[in-house]
């Protein structure tokens, strides 16, 4: 058996690369190990392994797979591998046969359809892979021109056949175990030869001692005294190095050091015998927040990185009473030396200026600052020579209860709180922020309990809540807590599992003082929840609208507005209005206009961003504009079509819809956007120069609507009537008449959870899950970035003849 495998070790240096060597293993006939290994050597293939007799028969194919029934793709026989080169994955030396970087693309299991050995001599083996990409049938037959070692794969025809070539090839582009890409698993392999070169350590580690603690404060400190770093959201984290390795701890004391497993090695370029390290521990690919990539590169197994900021031993050297200053000079003449793009990181540190350093901070989307105090020690306690401040507002709370689901879901939301004096002190509910798995993860770790573990809790509240024991801790972002202490708009960020419950207690600034105005404008009940389901509030509208001010006048601002009007929230009254009354706000201007019978009425519109903000505060949450602005009333500027779905149908169905109504006015010419608008459906849009009348604007839209219709009208429907929409897409073109409405990009909606009309790229609207996955926290991040709306709102468009002629003819046909 051994000679199966002589030309594999002939070719190979094992003193210089990693892979196994070459050893036969038992014979198998159940459960064979099928893999596919992605190999970049000189030139990029595919290593396809099938275990038989003791070793892998092995096949390159330079295209890779095809999944689709019938493509035939070249597949070189190759020498038998080790049944331990299955799973390699790494990197061969350069000089080396084959080298080059090795994924392991696809592992699984085959079956032969038969006698293997027979079946190769045939030169027609068929088989069934179970594959975690590659499954179903499939076939290696000889290719009898290109001699004993050409053969092609071909994939048979079943249930998971495709019809693209090269979906597997092109839809998975990374390691099937680890995630990772050529570039990643190269530097992973050169992080273990680095690790393998490092000398032995003779010193002892450092014990664990308790970290030194940030104060909470409204603004940074100013002066040459104070050092300033970036607040990471990751877990923190002391490194002790030394003989034996190295140990990581949180910062309550807990040995994480094998759940930090992706951090081997990562210490060992540090030229020492033992050091304690004070860092922080982040996920190396942020994608979307820091602390949810952290989270699911732990799950994973992804790559980790040690964000080092402090020094507190070296060698045996207590540093602690050593100032702030000094330390970090002992620090960076540790790193000299150690890369800059490695798994182990010195911070960034600037003194001075620190409210400049925080502006810029917020600025680039960091949840803040920590300065230190230049000539102060170390201290394993919470002090103000450590001060951090926040862009967001961010804390842990401790689970005590969650209210139940209408929905498929666990929980609407959870009731948290956090221990004051030693009892539980209720501080609201968080009900946004979860995935699926979020979701499943959470409840599926909740122990239930008969009583409430908080020391009160209001009793519309209590009355439908289930409670739990107290010991899950999780990170939440809000937008402040109220004068009761609750938090506003509280979206779920991750679960703390490096803190205990007992140690999460309030967490204010030490100078915070309560702000009673948005924009310059007093709210009156600003705690009066308008969004009872998610806990938002007047004083949140107000602040959204703060936000969006200068965007929505840009957008809205010069049109005559529909208010939808909810004082007491969305489940009390609501009203539409769009006539200035009694006590309206200065802040809203007022405009006379005719209105049909010759009557003139006092219409309201904005000019500034606190108009918004008035509005807000007699309990205005939509805003609905006219197609034209108050200078020249009779010449819209805009046009806009209303996707409106009926009951049946789906979000797919509608974003479709959108697609087609798109294609069609560039058809003609013109050049559209979308929104979705929180409700249902999607407002497809474009601007239009003001040489047309309402009469033109209206009557092209209803052609373009009743074409459409006619086309398909099993899918879409230009008539308003209830009864001819079932099934179908009421394309609304009724918004491009004079005084009609529609509803404002950037408005907050009246439905459950505060669903915000967001412009959106088309390439966006593809990757949409629905119309009204937009909150006002969403949002607020969005109005960082361009607006895809004002980017084409000053292409004004004109439907000329040309236009009009090749509309009137699609409706002859």
């Amino acid at each position: 058996m051994a000679d199966r495998l002589k030309d594999y070790n002939a070719k190979r240096d094992f003193t210089r690369t990693s892979e196994p060597r070459g050893r036969a293993g038992p014979q198998k006939t159940e459960g064979r190990w099928f893999s596919i290994q992605k190999h970049d050597a000189s030139s990029l293939h595919y290593d396809l392994r099938l275990e038989h007799d003791g070793v892998l028969l092995s096949w390159a194919i330079p295209k890779g797979p095809s999944p689709r029934t019938g493509d035939k793709r070249l597949a070189q026989r190759t020498e038998d591998h080790p049944l331990d080169y299955g799973d390699f994955e790494g990197t061969i030396p350069k000089k080396e046969y084959g080298g080059g970087t090795v994924m392991l693309w696809d592992r699984g299991t085959w079956a032969p359809r038969g006698d293997v050995g027979e079946m190769l001599e045939d030169g027609n083996l068929k088989m069934d892979i179970a594959g975690e990409r590659m499954r179903g049938g499939w076939a290696l037959v000889r290719f009898k021109k290109g001699g004993e070692g050409a053969w092609l794969l071909i994939k048979e025809k079943d249930d998971y056949a495709q019809g693209d070539a090269d979906a597997l090839t092109e839809g998975y582009e990374t390691s099937v175990v680890t995630g990772r890409d050529f570039e990643e698993i190269a530097q992973k392999a050169k992080a273990k030869r680095m690790k393998d070169d490092v000398p032995k350590r003779s010193r002892k580690a450092p014990k664990f001692r308790s970290p030194q603690l940030a104060t909470l404060v409204e603004e940074a400190p100013e002066g040459d005294g104070w050092l300033h770093e970036t607040k990471f959201d990751g877990y923190r984290a002391l490194a002790a190095i030394g003989k034996g390795g190295v140990t990581l701890w949180t910062r309550s004391g807990k040995d994480w050091t094998e759940k930090f497993a992706a951090l081997a090695g990562a210490f060992d370029p540090l030229p020492c015998d033992s050091a304690l390290l004070d860092g922080e521990v982040m996920a190396a690919k942020i994608r979307g927040s820091a602390f949810s990539s952290l989270q699911r590169a732990l799950s994973n197994g992804g790559d980790l990185v040690f964000f080092c900021f402090d020094l507190l031993e070296v060698d045996g050297e207590d540093l602690t009473g050593a100032a702030q200053e000094d330390r970090r000079a002992r620090l960076e003449e540790l790193f000299r030396g150690v890369p800059d793009d490695g798994p182990l990181r010195i911070t960034d540190q600037v003194r001075g200026q620190g409210p400049e350093i925080f502006a810029a901070a917020c600025k680039a989307g960091a949840e803040g600052i920590v300065s230190k105090k230049a000539d102060a020690p170390y201290r394993g306690t919470r002090t103000k020579t450590w001060r951090k401040v926040k862009c967001v507002n961010r804390q842990e709370f401790v689970v005590g209860g969650f209210t139940r689901s209408d929905k498929d879901r666990p929980f609407a939301s959870l009731l948290v709180g956090e221990y004051q004096d030693g009892d539980l002190i209720y501080r609201g509910r968080v009900g946004t922020g979860y995935s699926q798995d979020d979701l499943a993860a959470l409840s599926e770790g909740f122990r239930s309990r008969k009583t409430s573990p908080f020391e009160e809790v209001p009793k519309e509240i209590a009355c439908n809540a289930v409670w739990v024991t107290p010991d899950t801790v999780i990170e939440v972002e809000f937008t402040e807590l109220t004068e009761d202490g609750h938090i506003r708009h509280g979206a779920y960020q991750g679960t703390r599992t490096d803190k205990e419950a007992k140690e999460v207690g309030a967490e204010t600034p030490a100078d915070t003082e309560s702000e009673g105005k948005v924009a310059g404008i007093s709210i009156s009940s600003p705690d009066r929840e308008v969004f009872p389901a998610s806990g938002c509030t007047k004083l949140d509208v107000a602040r959204h609208y703060e936000r969006a001010g200068e965007r929505l006048t840009e957008i809205a601002g010069h049109r005559p507005l529909s208010l939808l009007r909810a004082p007491t929230g969305i489940e009390g009254e609501t009203f539409f209005q769009k006539h200035a009354g009694k006590g309206f706000p200065d802040a809203l201007e007022e405009i006379e206009i005719e209105e049909s019978g010759g009557k003139r009425g006092t219409y309201i519109y904005a000019t500034r961003p606190e108009a918004f903000v008035a509005a807000a505060q007699m309990g205005t949450i939509e805003f609905h504009i006219w197609g034209s602005r108050t200078d020249r009333l009779e010449r819209p500027d805009r046009l806009v079509f209303d996707l409106d779905p009926d009951e049946g149908l789906g979000w797919g169905d509608v974003r479709s819809a959108a697609f087609d109504l798109r294609d069609r006015l560039a058809d003609l010419g013109l050049a559209s956007g979308a929104l979705v608008t929180g409700g249902k459906g999607v407002h497809v849009w474009l601007p239009l120069h003001r040489s047309h009348d309402w009469d033109v604007a209206k009557t092209f839209a209803k052609t373009l609507a009743h074409v459409m219709a006619e086309a398909e009208p099993k899918r879409f429907t230009a008539t308003m009537s209830k009864a001819k929409r079932k099934g179908r897409i009421f394309i609304d073109w009724l918004r491009n008449e004079r005084g009609a409405t529609a509803v404002a990009p950037y408005s907050v909606r009246a439905r459950p959870g505060g669903p915000v009309a967001v412009p959106v790229t088309w390439d966006e609207l593809n990757g949409l899950e629905a119309p009204n996955g937009f909150d006002m926290g969403a949002v607020r991040e969005r109005l960082e970035d361009p607006c895809s709306y004002l980017a084409m709102a000053g292409d004004l468009q004109r439907l000329t003849s040309d236009v009009v002629d090749r509309l009137e003819a699609w409706q002859r046909r």
